[in-house]
């Protein structure tokens, strides 16, 4: 993931700052440390989003699952928000399921009082589950990026979503 990161953003951060924790299998986090015997410290995430703040204007932090995902036992994603003080997009793909897991996260967020930016949709154009989460939700689809099997930068470029990642990355709701 970091390569591709690196890749996407046009930066030379090293791994360590672009994925701080990286465990195998691709599992939970907290199922993948217990499969591999190591614990996970949360606050190392905490300083290396701290310090890429510090070096670039917009900083993304991907929920490594959803917003409910444990980082360890007593940590999860949604915590980690709430700590980031970052506005949250919610990535959706839009496969059966999506409507209900997409509300299932607005409603975790909004409950924690975190500022919920909208929702983007990855995948194959579904031209119904966009409405739908949109008109349940009150809230809005602020893109649709269609799945790229091995996107080079000038290719995620060229999709030109309407999403304008400086105004979410500096707006606080």
């Amino acid at each position: 993931d970091a390569d591709f990161l690196r890749l996407a953003a046009g930066v030379e951060e090293p791994d360590f700052m672009i994925s701080p924790v990286c465990l195998e299998p691709p599992l939970a986090p907290s199922v993948a440390a217990r499969v591999m015997g190591v614990s996970i410290s949360h606050t190392v995430i905490v300083q290396s989003v701290k310090d890429l703040e510090e070096r670039h204007e917009v900083v993304l932090v991907e929920g490594i699952g959803g917003i409910l995902v444990p980082i360890d036992e007593d940590v999860f994603v949604v915590d980690l928000a709430q700590q980031f003080d970052m506005s949250v997009v919610i990535v959706a793909r839009p496969n059966l399921g999506t409507i209900n897991h997409t509300l299932l996260s607005i409603e975790a967020i909004r409950r924690r009082g975190l500022p919920l930016a909208g929702v983007v949709i990855t995948g194959p154009e579904t031209p119904h589950n966009p409405a739908a989460i949109e008109r349940y939700g009150q809230i809005d689809v602020i893109a649709e990026i269609p799945w790229l099997e091995a996107p080079s930068r000038s290719e995620l470029r060229d999709i030109q979503p309407e999403l304008d990642l400086l105004k979410l990355a500096t707006v606080k709701f």
